[in-house]
């Protein structure tokens, strides 16, 4: 069903004048004119409700009127929409629109004449794109309106998930994928000359996100709407997202994503939804004694819409991305007519800035502040539109103590930590509610997902910048915080003060400032009864006499001793360490579940990272190991896999169910299926072949073994460890002779891919490390195709949807017990690939599943790390010499002039910042270079290698990201599927 255009080529739309008729459709439930090509109807029979003729404005620029007739495709499916079936929502039968490829045609074809983004003489590959986007866009909308009317409706409870990040990648082929719409869609396209493939490569990625973190929240997005779950995604949409990146002579370079640069047709500008967002100021308090905050820098948070469609499911839900600007009267003209320009735009760009760049750089006190209003801007404006559809559901009465029953508020990490405080000050200061139902409210609506033990990542904010910033917020934080103290001391007493004091330096949200003035006066008048009155020994009537021996024993130990320094506690902060708030521990009190995404990360969480807050409570703590969806990851990506596991387990329903993929282990030894299997594996292996050649110029053989290792750039993922085994390999073929080393080697292609922070120099210079080794090892005549390193620029996720499926071993070598789960583990292992890897994250969960013999392992546990740097500390750790061998190769300037003495450098010494090998390079180094001779061994055996990775795809059930949906649901959001009748 769409509408019917004048004959079109690929290289112009016709512009034939005709007139244009359509239904009651779009005014009825206020879809725009732009959006509903599907419900125009092209066939003769059928009867039409109007006339409508457009305007020269909405066509091309051009002196006459131009008016398209567009008539019914199918009078039935009129009726259907005339006469809705029982169980339609509100009088649409969503399942009436699902067009053969001739209305798909149509549809393109209307939005390439009246969606005018592109000039109208040519009909070229990004014209066609964005053409088919907007006419899949149709279909989204009607799902979309009628889940939120639904929604709206029926007043359910709704789980939020709110993320710096949504790393969502391209949208069309996941979109008409879920819809069911692919062959539709690549046969429409066909006909207009292209092939599908060609139009999807012509969307950027979008850039919102960078890592794991936001694909995370991407599949779970995908998820929620396939399993029918209420929910929507709240983010900011980043103009220049993180940025793009470019490798050259230097190594990495950035320079700014121009992803909006063509605009995005997959979403959609409410003007209509936006929230005031104040920084600075002061507070005052009133007569009624409520507080108010007042002054300072106003802005405004603008909604951007983007409909996420679940597989074979009405539901579409929301992912609401905010854009900040100022009012207009914020532009001052006066200064602007003088000359003054950049004082004229000052509150312009100080706004618009907030959304520029993804993780700013944060060195400067300026990027410390631009990050803080990017975290308060997704919370602030989040929360006030979770508030008002809250208010709107209840209609004429309010019951706020009903807020937790209807919304669930989840943090994906501490970044939105900042939500805490704010709805207290929207329920204290807005709403007028006291502390205790504000603070009571606010513990059952929150929850948060811990996704690092790294220190640095748990975040830690000044007090005096956040003072400055956001004073309200910080005399709430002030206040939660001293609810934490009396509870820490109900639960430890004042017995020991010691101890207590301890607890409280561990434990507190304020890091280093002093204790609530009442609190700290109780305890000092404590501390002086103590020592003024100690307590004396029962049994002090019967102690024996000392002999002169022990007396003077006694003295001698305690002669520097003062006994009252030995129990006398302060409880003042340190003059010398800075002011600081923890994020990480306010998430935890203030929040009413902590969760960590895998096994080992949990027990990490509970036993190190929040272990006091564990005693108190440990009946906040969960895991909940991460998943991706099956849909992207397996069935649009690797649709050639995707054939081969639906013919050998009999259904589909694996993309939706996979526990069905546990039956393909029943045919690991079958031969058919092995060839079938290698032969996936080989045409995809062939599409990596092309697009390296194109991004980077190297050409790569098929035929030798793909080693990869694509994820964030980071000292503890350990890049370092795999180029320097690349080079110790490198440099024994150096020694070996041509014939020696084509029997010892199997050729392989290592690839990496990942973006180094743009301020993290010594991640910047493993990634000019890594391009140095591969330009010297891949113009070798010596080595010839038995090793190739590339590095792949710009690693997103439209990248690692190439590289995945033809992966065969892919490395997550990570120092043990340092990453949280991952997630690009489950992706390889879930198309074939064979993982190398330490004990770490969700490789241990992988490993139980997919079979110890299926999984590549070596290296230090994470039992035995803290014992191992304490060894390095103490100058005991003996290096092995083929490390030491390989660090003395790369000082030698065989991979040119660089000087990377600051890089090898870091890997020795026993202690001080930067050095000492803190994560571990040097002691896993020996069992990593032998588990890779492992590798090789059982890669020459191709029935064997083949069964493994059948054997990965078939273990890889676990990891779904609907499997991980549902535990969130049931164990912390506690929602019910809902499904739209």
């Amino acid at each position: 069903m769409a509408a019917t255009m004048s004959s079109t080529t690929n290289s112009s739309i016709s512009s034939h004048s005709s007139s244009f008729v359509f239904t009651d459709f779009p005014r009825k439930f206020n879809l725009p004119t732009s959006r509903f090509s599907f419900l125009l109807l092209n066939d003769t029979s059928g009867g039409v409700s109007r006339s409508f003729q457009f305007s020269n404005r909405c066509c091309r620029t051009t002196t006459r009127r131009r008016r398209l007739f567009v008539k019914n495709v199918a009078s039935d499916q009129l009726q259907k929409l005339q006469h809705p079936p029982s169980n339609s929502t509100d009088g649409i039968a969503l399942d009436a629109f699902q067009p053969d490829s001739a209305s798909v045609v149509s549809s393109i074809k209307y939005h390439a004449e009246f969606t005018p983004l592109f000039s109208p003489e040519q009909f070229d590959l990004p014209k066609a794109y964005y053409a088919t986007a907007e006419s899949v866009c149709d279909m989204l909308i009607i799902n979309w309106n009628a889940t939120y009317d639904y929604y709206e409706k029926m007043n359910v409870k709704q789980a939020y998930y709110l993320s710096m990040e949504f790393l969502q990648g391209r949208a069309l082929l996941n979109a008409i994928g879920n819809l069911g719409l692919t062959g539709p869609y690549a046969e429409a396209l066909k006909k207009l000359g292209y092939n599908l493939e060609d139009i999807v490569r012509q969307e950027p990625d979008a850039a919102l996100g960078n890592g794991g973190l936001g694909r995370l929240a991407s599949c779970f997005l995908d998820s929620m709407a396939t399993l029918n779950y209420p929910a929507w995604g709240y983010g900011l949409r980043y103009k220049y997202g993180l940025f793009k990146q470019l490798i050259t002579k230097e190594g990495q370079e950035e320079v700014a994503e121009n992803w909006l640069e063509m605009g995005n047709p997959w979403e959609i500008v409410r003007n209509d939804v936006s929230y005031p967002v104040k920084f600075y100021g002061e507070v005052i308090e009133g007569p009624d004694g409520r507080k108010e905050w007042v002054g300072g820098e106003d802005i405004v948070a603008v909604a951007y819409d983007v409909p996420i469609p679940g597989y074979k499911t009405k539901t579409t839900l929301n992912l609401r991305l905010w854009s900040t600007k100022v009012a207009a009267e914020n532009f001052d003209l006066c200064a602007f007519n003088a000359g003054e320009h950049a004082k004229a735009y000052e509150a312009l760009k100080k706004a618009e800035e907030i959304c520029y760049v993804l993780y700013p750089g944060d060195e400067s006190f300026e990027g410390k502040t631009l990050r803080l209003k990017q975290q308060y801007t997704l919370c602030s404006a989040s929360l006030q539109d979770i508030i008002a559809r809250f208010e709107r559901r209840s209609e004429d009465f309010v019951n706020w103590d009903k807020f937790p029953e209807k919304v669930a508020v989840q943090m994906n990490d501490t970044h939105p930590t900042l939500c805490i405080p704010e709805l207290i000050r929207i329920l204290m200061d807005v709403k007028v509610l006291n502390w205790n139902d504000a603070w009571e409210i606010t513990r059952r609506t929150v929850a948060y997902t811990n996704h690092t033990v790294l220190p640095e990542a748990l975040e830690k904010w000044s007090f005096e910048l956040l003072q400055e910033l956001l004073p309200r917020h910080v005399e709430i934080i002030k206040m939660i915080d001293e609810e934490l103290v009396h509870t820490i001391i109900a639960e430890y007493g004042t017995e020991d003060l010691h101890l207590l004091e301890e607890k409280l330096k561990e434990m507190r949200i304020l890091d280093n400032i002093d204790l609530p003035p009442t609190i700290l006066e109780s305890l000092v008048k404590l501390q002086e009864s103590l020592i003024e009155d100690p307590i004396e020994d029962e049994s002090s009537d019967t102690v024996n006499e000392q002999t002169e021996d022990e007396e003077e024993e006694a003295g001698s130990l305690n002669d520097d001793e003062d006994p009252e320094t030995e129990t006398k506690v302060t409880f003042e902060p340190d003059p010398k360490q800075p002011k600081m708030i923890r994020m990480a521990n306010l998430c935890v009190v203030g929040g009413h579940a902590v969760n960590g995404v895998a096994e080992i990360h949990s027990e990490i969480v509970k036993k190190d990272v929040f272990n006091e807050f564990y005693k108190l409570w440990p009946e906040k703590f969960q895991n909940k190991t991460n998943g991706v969806t099956p849909r992207r990851w397996i069935g649009f990506c690797n649709p050639e896999l995707s054939r081969i596991i639906t013919k050998w387990t009999g259904t589909e329903d694996w993309l939706m169910n996979t526990e069905k993929l546990v039956g393909l282990r029943k045919f690991a030894d079958n031969d058919e299926l092995q060839s079938e299997w290698r032969e996936a594996k080989r045409s995809n292996k062939i599409k990596i072949v092309s697009f390296l050649k194109e991004k980077t110029g190297y050409v790569v053989s098929p035929d030798a073994m793909f080693d990869v290792q694509v994820k964030r750039i980071h000292e503890y993922k350990r890049q370092l460890l795999n180029i320097m085994g690349i080079v110790y390999r490198y440099k024994k073929m150096k020694e070996m002779s041509p014939v020696e080393r084509k029997a010892k080697f199997t050729p392989r292609v290592c690839i990496f891919g990942g973006k180094a922070f743009a301020t993290y120099i010594q991640a910047k210079r493993i990634v000019k490390f890594i391009t140095d080794v591969g330009a010297t090892v891949n113009h070798d005549p010596d080595i010839g195709d038995l090793l190739k390193v590339v590095f792949v620029p710009d690693y997103n996720v439209s990248v690692a949807e190439v590289l995945i499926p033809g992966s065969e071993l892919s490395q997550h070598i990570s120092t043990a017990g340092m990453e949280a789960s991952g997630t690009s583990n489950m992706k390889f292992s879930m198309n074939g690939c064979i993982l190398i890897g330490t004990l770490d994250g969700a490789n241990v969960e992988i490993r139980q599943e997919v079979g110890e013999k299926n999984f590549f392992l070596f290296g230090a546990r994470a039992d035995e790390i803290a014992d191992l740097r304490k060894e390095r500390a103490e100058g005991k750790f003996v290096p092995d010499p083929r490390f030491e061998e390989v660090k003395a190769f790369v000082r030698s300037g065989v991979f040119g002039p660089y000087n990377y003495e600051e890089l090898m450098g870091s890997l020795e010494g026993n202690e001080g910042y930067g050095r000492a090998d803190y994560f571990l390079i040097g002691k896993d180094f020996p069992s990593y270079i032998e588990c890779q001779e492992k590798v090789d061994e059982a890669y020459q055996d191709h029935k064997r290698w083949t069964k493994m990775s059948i054997l990965n795809t078939a273990g890889s059930f676990k990891f779904s990201s609907d499997r991980t949906i549902h535990q969130y649901a049931r164990d912390i959001w506690m929602i019910e599927p809902v499904v739209l009748p």
